[in-house]
């Protein structure tokens, strides 16, 4: 702010203005250059009369004509002393430049800073640069918007919503994208394919959308429903939290009643009518999503959830994937590593297992070998070799325990990681996944075991290589968890798969190809942190 003062002739030392208004006085100025104290970004370059000088300079910027006065110095021949001597098409130019956050400290330097900042050439830059708007910003001038509205009032001011964020709807959650769409911010609920088509795309609808009908404010408007978009509100609760609400929630019913609401409600979700289900429990279980989730349908809460940040070691690039889970249909997880162990994470989920819970967990230093296709057809071979590793697995988890009981009654600090074997134990057991994948083909024959159960029977014949792991399984309102051995299987980069031998069953994932925008985490802490706390609200 200081050294914006300066640069302009405006300081806070004692004379600076009297130097500022002579200066002025010399190239014939009107000594205009009096601070201004408005920080609000909204009005940055607001108020006063219009500036003929800055427009006609914004004019010549914007139709490609040299300024013809670009180079010229200034008082005598010398270089300019002050931003204040530049020509406006230079001062706009370098305005544009700066990050649209700095702009009204800039504004409060001086009038002339102030009005130079009306000129929509630098906003249209900023909502450009900063937002990828890359609509015909001009076209606003019609309805009597300026591109500082849509950056201050639209784009600025709701920009803690963009990115990715889950609905707090029970145990089922959800992935909503917030994104600039146009002049539109508009905020995307992400669906899972039909059951059990795992590799289609993702579907997806709006549930709100934000724009500017006037110079005002911007118009928050509901999408739910059929009658198009209506009347709604948000709430920014805190940085990584917000809310909304439909204010006309007739909009949401439709003329058959709830019947016609949930034959539609059930094509959309389903792709089918009623009739087409012959299985009892999934009938139930699919009637008691559509009674649970209308109970949101007009005030919702939405919380921050970031990507899983990656690393050159990670098995495979992690992510969001889509999984089959049984009668309950196709999920949204998140696959992360965390050293020798992989995680995946449900970001939708249903009674048995809700959203935010750890549905998986692999442990990447116990690598298993499958037998040859005949012998994994037998599921009590397999069963076999993941018995003996989870055998494995608690030996070395009881060794660890007891070494860590040594260490503390001699007090003296543990000197080694924790892992299955200590540090020379995780060098081993990393050693031998090394091994393992160096020595295993680039694929190996798969075949599910006979008797286990797979909602999608077009998984992959091959597959790259197979870890020991822990599914988590519960009984209705998730009573009862456990977790219980199972086989992660890796199909290729894109796809991957988990044995439940408890369950007999099989569920297949396949990566959501969706390039989400400020959806990165800031930190690998502030990554654990946003896991824990989906957990602690799903418990």
């Amino acid at each position: 702010m200081a050294v914006c003062a300066r640069l302009c002739g405006v300081g806070p030392a004692r004379g600076c203005r009297r130097r500022g208004a002579a200066r002025e006085q010399r190239r014939g100025g009107a000594g205009d250059s009096e601070p201004d104290t408005d920080t609000d970004p909204e009005e940055a370059g607001g108020g006063g009369g219009d500036d003929e000088e800055a427009a006609a300079a914004a004019e010549r910027i914007e139709g490609g004509r040299p300024a013809s006065h670009l180079a010229e110095a200034g008082p005598a021949g010398r270089a300019p002393l002050s931003l204040l001597e530049l020509p406006p098409e230079l001062l706009v130019q370098i305005f544009g430049s700066l990050p649209g956050t700095d702009l009204p400290s800039l504004a409060r330097v001086c009038t002339t800073f102030r009005r130079i900042l009306r000129t929509d050439t630098i906003w249209r830059r900023r909502c450009r640069e900063e937002y990828g708007v890359c609509e015909n910003l001009r076209k606003l001038e019609i309805t009597g918007v300026s591109c500082r509205d849509v950056y201050a009032k639209l784009l600025h001011r709701y920009r803690h919503i963009l990115g990715l964020w889950q609905p707090d709807i029970g145990p089922y959650g959800g992935l909503l994208n917030v994104v600039v769409d146009g002049l539109f911010i508009i905020g995307w609920m992400y669906l899972p394919p039909h059951d059990p088509h795992v590799d289609d795309p993702m579907r997806f609808k709006p549930l709100f959308r934000i724009h500017l009908m006037e110079r005002k404010c911007a118009t928050v408007e509901c999408m739910y429903g059929h009658k198009g978009p209506h009347n709604g509100h948000i709430q920014i609760v805190k940085k990584d939290e917000f809310s909304t609400k439909c204010n006309q929630t007739d909009h949401h019913r439709m003329s058959g009643g709830r019947q016609e609401e949930f034959r539609t409600w059930l094509r959309e979700e389903w792709g089918r009518t009623l009739e087409d289900i012959f299985h009892e429990h999934m009938q139930e279980l699919i009637l008691m999503k559509f009674i649970y989730t209308s109970q949101y349908d007009n005030c919702l809460t939405y919380r921050r959830i970031y990507l899983p940040p990656s690393s050159p070691d990670d098995l495979i690039k992690p992510g969001l994937f889509k999984g089959t889970y049984g009668s309950h249909g196709l999920e949204i997880v998140m696959l992360s590593f965390h050293g020798k162990k992989a995680k995946g994470t449900k970001i939708t989920g249903d009674p048995n297992i809700p959203a935010g819970q750890q549905t998986v967990e692999i442990d990447l230093a116990h690598p298993l070998q499958l037998p040859d296709v005949e012998n994994l057809r037998d599921f009590s071979e397999l069963s076999r070799i993941v018995l003996e590793v989870q055998e494995q697995v608690r030996r070395e988890e009881q060794e660890q325990e007891h070494r860590q009981e040594e260490e503390e009654a001699a007090s003296q600090p543990a000197a080694k990681p924790l892992g299955g074997e200590g540090a020379e134990g995780e060098e081993t057991a990393a050693g031998a996944e090394g091994t393992t994948q160096d020595k295993a083909p680039a694929s190996q024959p798969f075949v599910l075991p006979m008797g286990v159960i797979s909602r999608n029977e077009d998984y992959p014949r091959t597959c790259r290589i197979c870890f020991y792991g822990t599914g988590l399984i519960a009984g209705h309102g998730f009573t009862s968890p456990e977790r219980t051995p199972g086989v992660f299987v890796l199909f290729d980069d894109d796809r991957f798969g988990f044995i439940w031998l408890e369950l007999k069953s099989f569920s297949l994932y396949s990566r959501i190809k969706v390039s989400f925008q400020n959806a990165e985490a800031p930190s690998r802490e502030a990554f654990d942190e946003m896991l824990k706390n989906i957990q602690s609200l799903a418990t």
